[in-house]
């Protein structure tokens, strides 16, 4: 029996082809749309957190300050800088701290081989290559002396290459820095573009003797990086980095911080769950159109009902039960739906890659929402397609058999 009503709303379906094909258009988009938002979303949440983690491991961020600072150059307005010895302090005194590095920076305009680069120079030691999961590509890191006596050397991003040398092997060949010429003795492998859309290949990276005596020509430090151990507990290493550097600032009991601490881990977790609320949100009013696209299939069908009234009194006048009748027309609703859904479902693939690939963020094809999103559909099907189907079971033969 269901058999036979099945190919009866096939064939109904058939027999008004264009207009069923529109008829599903609503469910389609609205699939689709949900689909997509939500595929995207998850891959921007992705994108997020790896460009979060590129920045470091467990890393810890520690600026002047009593604001939290995002931009590069640290240091908040009136609170004292810190000093080389901060950073010795606490990687040698502060449990679970794997490395701690300084951070000098300054925007300068390189220059080699007759052509120019603005980038950004950046001080520091060997353990900044730790603290920001900097890998080598080619090349060496800093020598003890070379950091001791703030040599002219000089390790470089993998977009100051491109710029400045093309394709070919930069170890060895000089780059003028301000008013002084530097040996690159590395060249960094390439990590992308940032969480905050920076370019973290577009850096120099030189030793921070050297960026203090000819790049910035002071002794302060803008910024301390620390990378805490896989197994530490990061409030505990926050708590004691922060009564470390309040006795060697002098701060007294009752005196605010003139510093802070940025746990990227935290903000990894801020932006990944603000990305996921506005993927759930774009989801939800996406979903919309699958209503109005329910609304549709309830307006298509009433006006089947009116067109094959005859028809169904025919059937009804020769012993066809109302269930059997009503489950006609309400198979005929969910066919319809359920289509409009794998139609949805493969436009959404379609276009939920097309835009990762646009957006370069990773296309991650979720089994749950897709199966979610055709469900809802079919559910439509059955919502909206009750009323239709309970009339067309109601009529009373006679009178549908006199309608012209």
């Amino acid at each position: 029996m269901f058999w036979n009503t099945l190919l009866l709303a096939l064939r109904a379906i058939r027999r008004n082809l264009m207009r069923s094909v529109l008829t599903t258009l609503g469910i389609v988009i609205g699939v689709a749309a949900v689909v997509t938002m939500v595929t995207v979303g998850n891959g921007a949440t992705m994108a997020v957190k790896a460009q979060i983690e590129s920045l470091g491991s467990n890393l810890l961020m520690v600026r002047p300050g009593q604001r939290l600072s995002f931009g590069g150059g640290g240091g908040g307005a009136g609170a004292p800088s810190f000093k080389l010895a901060d950073v010795q302090a606490i990687g040698s005194q502060i449990g679970g701290v794997a490395a701690a590095a300084p951070e000098v920076r300054s925007g300068v305009t390189v220059v080699a081989d007759g052509k120019n680069w603005s980038t950004t120079v950046t001080g520091s030691t060997n353990d900044y290559f730790q603290t920001n999961n900097w890998k080598l590509a080619a090349g060496r890191p800093f020598e003890a002396a070379e950091l001791e006596s703030g040599a002219p050397v000089c390790v470089i991003g993998a977009t100051v290459r491109r710029e400045l040398f093309g394709s070919a092997d930069p170890i060895g060949r000089a780059v003028r820095v301000k008013q002084f010429s530097c040996e690159v003795v590395g060249l960094l492998a390439a990590k992308g573009q940032a969480a905050m859309g920076a370019d973290q290949d577009d850096t120099v990276i030189v030793p921070v003797a050297t960026a203090q005596r000819r790049v910035t020509g002071s002794t302060r430090v803008n910024t301390l990086l620390v990378s805490m151990k896989a197994d530490s507990d990061p409030e505990r290493v926050k708590a004691a980095i922060t009564g470390l550097l309040r006795e060697r600032r002098k701060l007294g009991p009752g005196d605010e911080n003139n510093f802070n601490i940025l746990d990227t881990q935290q903000i990894a977790e801020t932006l990944s769950g603000t990305t996921a609320l506005l993927t759930s949100l774009l989801g939800a009013v996406a979903a919309v159109s699958l209503l109005v696209g329910g609304i549709g299939i309830m307006n298509i069908m009433l006006v089947s009902v009116t067109e094959r009234t005859r028809e169904i009194g025919l059937r009804l006048a020769i012993g066809a039960l109302e269930r059997e009748v009503l489950a006609q027309f309400l198979i005929e609703a969910v066919v319809l739906a359920a289509l409009g859904g794998l139609a949805g479902l493969l436009l959404a693939t379609l276009a939920s890659w097309a835009l990762a690939t646009a957006m370069q963020v990773p296309y991650l094809f979720d089994p749950g929402i897709n199966l979610l999103a055709f469900g809802f559909s079919a559910a439509i099907g059955v919502v909206f397609g009750f009323v239709p189907a309970r009339r067309a079971a109601r009529l009373d033969p006679i009178e549908a058999l006199r309608h012209e």
